[in-house]
């Protein structure tokens, strides 16, 4: 894979899944924006390992969920680098708790984040490329949730949800611009978001119940969301890439042999 020449902008690329995109997209050749909402400190070390590699970063504090940000975000990309080339919408937010007592502050900002600025996002970036005339490449990183009813996560599988169809609409409406969109599943992924929810034992007791008894890294997801904006992925639009460690296998069901 090779972005020689390319410019990028992923959201929520301060840590996680973001970062590591972030910093593959530089090691094969593109500058990058990296965008933050709070996380200032950690963007500006994500920016500075992609400086080391010879890339140009620059970083980019916005809330996905304001449009006007988002927008912005897009133009000052442009302005530095030139051109707006690769997208990835990757910044999300979740609360967890159960519908009927869920905090409905907590459910909006959810979907505030995780779907409207997801659209902010493909939205902009789609503007700019279809401005710029040369095509372009679109990932929306979005979850197994999409399709999995976790309990506690109501807000989250409905944004994820939402945000799969909008990458399908997307891919039909652009590729007459040669914008390829798609859509990329990671399973559970040892990230700092993941510390929201789990403590240290929590995350190492429940790896181990996972088909490949591990979690998955930002690392290998970044290598799985790069292929699909890579031109090695020319013709692969409004498709969904699920690198999940075999979650959605039914591995409940395997059985020790001898046993039913």
């Amino acid at each position: 894979m090779s972005f020689e020449g390319k410019n990028a902008l992923v959201t929520g690329s301060s840590k996680g899944i973001g970062a590591g995109v972030a910093i593959e997209l530089a090691r094969q050749g593109a500058n990058v924006t990296i965008n933050c909402h709070a996380s200032k400190d950690q963007a500006e070390q994500v920016a500075k390992q992609i400086r080391s590699l010879g890339r140009k970063a620059l970083v980019v504090a916005a809330d996905v969920s304001d449009q006007a940000a988002v927008e912005d975000m897009v133009a000052r990309t442009v302005s530095e680098f030139g051109s707006l080339d690769v997208f990835v919408s990757n910044a999300v937010y979740s609360d967890r708790q159960l519908m009927v007592e869920a905090d409905i502050e907590g459910f909006k900002r959810t979907i505030d984040v995780s779907m409207w600025g997801a659209f902010f996002g493909v939205r902009a970036a789609s503007q700019q490329m279809v401005r710029q005339g040369n095509g372009g490449a679109i990932t929306v990183i979005s979850s197994p949730h999409a399709v999995i009813p976790i309990p506690t996560a109501m807000a989250y599988n409905m944004a994820k949800a939402a945000i799969d169809h909008m990458a399908r609409t997307a891919a039909i409406e652009l590729v007459k611009h040669g914008i390829r969109v798609n859509i990329f599943h990671p399973g559970w992924i040892d990230t700092p978001g993941e510390r929201k929810f789990f403590s240290e034992d929590e995350l190492s007791q429940g790896a181990q119940t996972l088909p490949m008894k591990r979690m998955g890294t930002p690392e290998e997801m970044a290598k799985g969301v790069c292929f699909t904006l890579s031109d090695d992925a020319a013709y692969m639009t409004g498709s969904t890439m699920t690198m999940d460690g075999g979650v959605g296998l039914p591995w409940w069901s395997n059985r020790e042999e001898g046993k039913q």
